[in-house]
């Protein structure tokens, strides 16, 4: 059935905050790792349509038309079918995986009116596609057993017909107006020695009750009433279901390889724990009154925390579960989504000294010991260990937000972010009376402060520059009145964000620098504009009083995301998601500049201001 590559944005996600899967809107599974975000994968068509596998069930009339859309405030996919012959409609889900029952990826099949004549091709490609595998009856089901290294097995439960030719999973059935088939993919322990799987019914009734009904009861747990609130929750949904159940920690993307630019070299893999994301998508979590996720991120941090000898042992990213080491490597076999190769696992970046980490994890604790619970006076200790190392450090060059893979330098938003680290730090040993070298602190964060505005302003530029002694512009800039580094009203910042308009802004998109214009990362390309800086600018508009303009902007802005409200990390020249997808860092930037703005409107109404931050 497949063909051509399937644009980022025609796909869905669904997930059980293990893992996640990609659905087409042509009701495609074309990724998924299998059972852990990082997981190999069993499908990833993705990025290589002929030898990936993917597994898809849909009309067999060549007439027909999709529509795809969520249960509202759910992970659960709705996939529709229009041909001349009827309507039905396919509902994909994965069920919370719970008292170590099976992972598993439920599809149910209804024919609404009419009758439809169905095809299905299931084919699994285990271990990134580089295992074989083979295919055995088992009890009324199929097990499905990898030979590679990965060792996967898994089952697929069915109450239609299926044939299984070399290797692949094949059917082909008519159904009338009322009839329902369902489909499972299920997970097997390695402890399992035979079929000890659950009913169908199980999946297709109480799984599926369970699943919509744990979705509600978290939605309803938001208490942001705002404008705009159907795509913040989306946004906040997406974010949930890159959330690990397990350990509290959130990956960067569910997916690994996407291009930043078709054709490019910049194909990463995002599916870690990266601190500054994890830390930026709680305050999200928090600002909408989802507290339990802060919590439970701020206990994974404890346990890093235990791990570690000393404040350097700190990484910029993780494992899900704390594991360190995340070589990298290439799949040389796959050929890219759209040829777009290097398609890399793995990622050499963890290795990079990131000085701002420790900004946005302090500045995340401030938050949750405000407004979440108050922090230990153990974990207090842990914590001024880090702000010891910046005061010590904040002078070194490192690689910044973006991960520049040359040389490192002494980065603006590594600064802002050293500054952010010790103002919250003082906040905290104010707030809660604990013992801490204040002095010392207040020393080093107004040293930070003078070194900022003095040594990183062009007079050519008459902007803050990207690192010391630049001529460059870097949109990470936008952060430095939005962590109240700055008022939006000082006149540098006023000319800063001039520039910015001038240089790296079109419409609504930004760019976060110019490779055109000086800029260096030591990777050849180029690329899209990225989303999470066009609502760093929206948010900045907003506090700086120019409230229609930034909400014209933030409403364009959301008339790039998909069908079904998600981003990827960039956008391209052609208004198409690039990069890995969906992307946290777009989705919490969404959640912040949607807050503030809907703030600003109602101040400016008389209405009341939110608390956080004020």
């Amino acid at each position: 059935m497949q063909t051509d590559y399937c644009p980022i944005a025609n796909y869905g996600i669904i997930g059980n905050m293990h893992t996640v899967a990609l659905v087409s809107k042509y009701a495609s599974i074309d990724y998924l790792p299998f059972t852990r975000f990082d997981s190999p994968t069993i499908f990833t068509a993705l990025l290589d349509k002929n030898k990936g596998g993917y597994w898809q069930i849909k009309p067999k009339h060549p007439e027909t038309r999709y529509k795809q859309l969520y249960l509202p405030d759910t992970g659960v996919l709705i996939t529709r079918f229009f041909t001349p012959e009827g309507m039905g409609e396919l509902t994909d889900f994965m069920p919370l995986r719970r008292n170590n029952f099976s992972c598993s990826v439920v599809r149910m099949l209804t024919v609404i009116k009419g009758s439809m004549t169905f095809g299905m091709e299931c084919r699994p490609r285990p271990d990134y596609a580089r295992a074989s595998h083979e295919v055995l009856n088992e009890d009324g089901a199929l097990l499905i057993r990898s030979k590679g290294a990965d060792k996967a097995e898994f089952r697929f439960i069915s109450d239609q017909p299926v044939q299984v030719q070399e290797g692949d999973l094949l059917g082909e059935w008519t159904m009338e107006q009322g009839s329902q088939a369902s489909f499972v993919l299920e997970a097997v322990p390695q402890e399992e020695s035979s079929f000890k799987g659950r009913e169908l019914q199980y999946y297709t009734d109480i799984a599926f009750a369970d699943t919509v009904a744990y979705w509600r009861d978290w939605a309803e747990q938001s208490t942001y009433q705002g404008r705009w609130r159907e795509m913040v929750l989306r946004s906040a949904i997406t974010l949930k279901l890159m959330t690990s159940l397990e350990h509290g920690s959130t990956i960067a993307a569910a997916t690994f390889g996407l291009p930043e630019v078709l054709g490019g070299s910049r194909n990463w893999d995002y599916r870690f724990t990266w601190i500054r994301d994890a830390a930026f998508t709680m305050y999200a979590f928090l600002r909408l009154g989802f507290i339990g996720e802060a919590k439970h991120f701020l206990q994974w941090i404890i346990l890093r925390c235990k791990d570690m000898v000393k404040a350097s042992d700190l990484q910029l990213m993780y494992a899900v579960d704390g594991e360190t080491q995340l070589q990298e490597q290439v799949l040389d076999h796959l050929e890219g989504y759209v040829g777009s190769g290097p398609v890399r696992i793995g990622n050499a970046a963890f290795q990079q000294f990131q000085l701002d980490i420790y900004g946005e994890l302090i500045d995340t604790i401030y938050l949750y010991n405000k407004h979440g619970g108050p922090i230990t006076y153990a974990f207090w200790k842990d914590l001024t260990v880090f702000v010891d190392f910046v005061v010590e450090n904040w002078k070194q060059p490192d690689h910044g937000i973006w991960e520049v893979r040359n040389e490192k330098r002494e980065f603006l938003y590594s600064k802002v972010m050293a500054w952010v680290a010790l103002d919250r730090a003082i906040r905290i040993a104010r707030d809660r009376s604990f013992p801490a070298p204040l002095a010392q602190w207040l020393e080093a964060r107004d040293a930070i402060y003078k070194d900022v505005y003095e040594n990183y302003w062009s007079e050519e530029r008459q902007a803050f520059v990207q690192y010391r002694g630049a001529t460059v512009l870097d949109a990470s800039a936008l952060v430095m009145p939005l962590v109240r580094m700055l008022s939006p009203a000082d006149p540098r910042w006023q000319a800063t964000l001039k520039a910015i308009e001038e240089n790296l802004v079109t419409d609504s998109l930004v760019y976060r620098y110019s490779t055109e214009r000086g800029a260096s990362d030591g990777l050849d390309g180029t690329e899209g504009t990225f989303s999470i800086c066009s609502f760093w600018y929206i948010e900045n508009l907003s506090k700086a009083g120019q409230v229609d303009k930034a909400r014209l902007h933030f409403e364009k802005m959301l008339g790039y995301a998909s069908h079904l409200g998600l981003y990827s990390e960039e956008i391209g020249l052609q208004g198409e998601l690039l990069g890995n997808f969906p992307q946290a860092f777009t989705h919490l930037a969404l959640i912040s500049a949607a807050v503030e703005l809907n703030k600003s409107l109602s101040t400016k109404k008389g209405g009341e201001k939110n608390p956080l931050y004020t």
